[in-house]
C-alpha cells in the first residue's frame, strides 16, 4: 500500500469505530462524552476507545495505544476530569463536558495529526 492508502485505511478504521461508539446503546459510557469529543475535527481523527466509562483517543489504531492524549473521566461528584495517562498530568476537573473536551484539544502532542494504522511503536 502506498502512504495514502495507508492513511485512507486508518481514516476508515477510525470513523467506523467512532459510529461503533456513538450509535452504541450500552451503558459502557455517559453518551455525552463522545459526542462532544466528535465534534472537534481534531479529535474526530483519532482513534476513540471506551473503558470503564473513560474515553480514551489514541493517535494509533492498534495496540498498544498512545497514552498522551488526555482521557476524560466523569467525576463521581459532577463534572469531568482530564488526565495525560502517559505521564499521570490532571490537565483540569472542569464542569462541563465541552469545557473538557476543549481542554483535550488544548493538549494535544506536539504533531498531532490523524491517527495511523500502526502501535505506539510506529509513531
Amino acid at each position: 500500500m502506498t502512504n495514502n492508502e495507508d492513511l485512507e485505511r486508518a481514516a476508515e478504521l477510525v470513523a467506523e469505530k467512532w459510529r461503533t461508539i456513538l450509535d452504541s446503546e450500552s451503558n459502557l459510557i455517559n453518551p455525552a462524552m463522545p459526542r462532544a469529543a466528535y465534534a472537534d475535527q481534531r479529535l474526530r481523527e483519532l482513534f476513540p476507545i471506551v473503558s470503564h466509562g473513560a474515553l480514551y483517543l489514541s493517535r494509533c489504531i492498534r495496540s498498544p495505544w498512545t497514552r498522551d492524549v488526555g482521557a476524560l473521566f466523569r467525576r463521581g461528584g459532577g463534572g469531568f476530569m482530564v488526565i495525560r495517562q502517559s505521564d499521570g498530568t490532571v490537565l483540569g476537573e472542569p464542569d462541563t463536558v465541552e469545557q473538557a473536551v476543549a481542554l483535550i484539544a488544548a493538549n494535544l502532542p506536539e504533531g498531532c495529526g490523524p491517527a495511523i494504522d500502526g502501535s505506539v511503536h510506529d509513531l
